[in-house]
């Protein structure tokens, strides 16, 4: 799936390119409408977006449909994403632009009205059901060319195509979708700080003194007594 696709988007894309080609791997993006696709000259995601578009005209006169890729682009409607969307004829059709191709479709057909709450899951199941012949409708309602019942195709009555799934798993895969889309992305893992370290404190300075560490003091204070004794018995011999 195309990175660029939201999780929610891709959920419901792997689960209809399952169900319109019948495959679940790489090779469904090969898929030509009846699985005529090993009657190409070269793979449908070796091919252009100009060289499928010129091709589709003979597809459908040879297997009465022009639907090719993994979610089965009609010639028309590839024609109307190269010019909505500004596609460069040699663009490639490979998987990852088949996948951004789609999820524009998704969104034509209401997704983010449905993921934002605006239309209900039974709307958006029509109104993908109107996208992709293979996905049923989850209601009764007026198709292209009769009333249809729940679980059947919106195209019911062409002689061509039908529902190839249940409605009951297509209002699974919904709800499932809109809950992914629905959770916050979450954030990166940091890395753990590195453990701190306490600051290292100067070593206490000694108080200065003589170079004789003080030991000279007591000397000092002998000397002042001496005279101060030598000057009282002066005093008292005068």
């Amino acid at each position: 799936m195309d990175p660029n696709v939201p999780a929610g988007a891709a959920v419901l894309l792997d689960f209809i390119r399952k169900i319109e080609t019948g495959k679940a791997d790489a090779s469904s993006y090969e898929v030509v409408f009846g699985h005529n696709e090993s009657k190409l000259p070269k793979p449908l995601t070796t091919m252009t977006v100009d060289e499928v578009i010129a091709a589709g005209p003979s597809w459908t006169r040879a297997w009465r449909s022009s639907a090719a890729g993994g979610y089965q682009f009609m010639n028309a409607t590839l024609k109307d994403l190269k010019r909505e969307l500004g596609l460069r004829g040699t663009q490639v059709m490979n998987p990852n632009l088949q996948d951004r191709l789609a999820y524009h479709l998704l969104k034509r057909r209401g997704y983010e009205a449905f993921m934002a709450g605006r239309i209900n899951a039974v709307e958006f199941g029509k109104r993908l059901a109107m996208e992709w012949a293979s996905l049923p409708v989850l209601a009764t309602t007026q198709g292209q060319h009769r009333q249809v019942n729940r679980g059947q195709s919106y195209y019911a009555g062409d002689g061509l195509n039908k529902a190839l799934t249940k409605p009951e798993d297509v209002e699974a895969v919904i709800a499932y979708a809109k809950s992914v889309e629905m959770v916050p992305p979450q954030p990166a893992p940091q890395p753990a700080p590195a453990p701190s370290r306490p600051i290292p404190q100067p070593a206490p300075v000694p108080p200065v003194q003589g170079k004789d560490n003080g030991q000279a003091w007591p000397l000092v204070f002998a000397v002042l007594a001496a005279i101060a004794a030598v000057a009282i018995i002066v005093g008292v011999g005068a």
